[in-house]
């Protein structure tokens, strides 16, 4: 079998930051990296979980709701992977900082967070994903972002 476009994407060269990672039409894929690959700690899924729920909602809510395909967490747990329409790198990097700025200072319930609205909704933790959040929008990449 071919190996996929991600998997040729040599990991020790990642460092943290927003990659744009394939373009399809008006449809990019960014890959958002949290933690750098192999050398710091992954993610907490349970951290992950909460930033998928509250940055989904977030951006589904924002100014760029009707762009927003898809947010989701790399299986790998170093972060996580925008799609969006016809968005550039510029103003993604922003949405991105403002995003996880609002994750790491959260207050309230996490959107989606019962029984009725998730399937795994007890596997959750605010106060590491607040921390990973603030990790990430803390780091030198703020003002960087790379295509792979």
């Amino acid at each position: 079998m071919e190996r996929i476009t991600s998997f040729r994407v040599d990991h020790t060269r990642l460092t943290k930051g927003i990659y744009l990672s394939r373009t399809d039409g008006d449809i990019m894929t960014y890959d958002l990296r949290m933690t750098q690959p192999n050398e710091e700690p992954a993610l907490d899924p349970k951290a992950a979980h909460v930033i998928e729920h509250i940055g989904a909602t977030l951006l589904r809510n924002g100014a760029y709701k009707e762009k927003i395909i898809y947010f989701g967490p790399m299986g790998c747990m170093t972060g996580f992977y925008l799609l969006v329409r016809d968005i550039p790198i510029t103003v993604v990097t922003e949405l991105v900082k403002e995003v996880f700025t609002e994750i790491s200072c959260w207050q309230g319930e996490i959107p989606g967070a019962k029984k009725e609205e998730c399937g795994n909704y007890t596997y959750m933790d605010l106060d590491k994903a607040k921390a990973a959040a603030a990790h990430f929008v803390n780091s030198s990449w703020q003002h960087e972002y790379h295509l792979l």
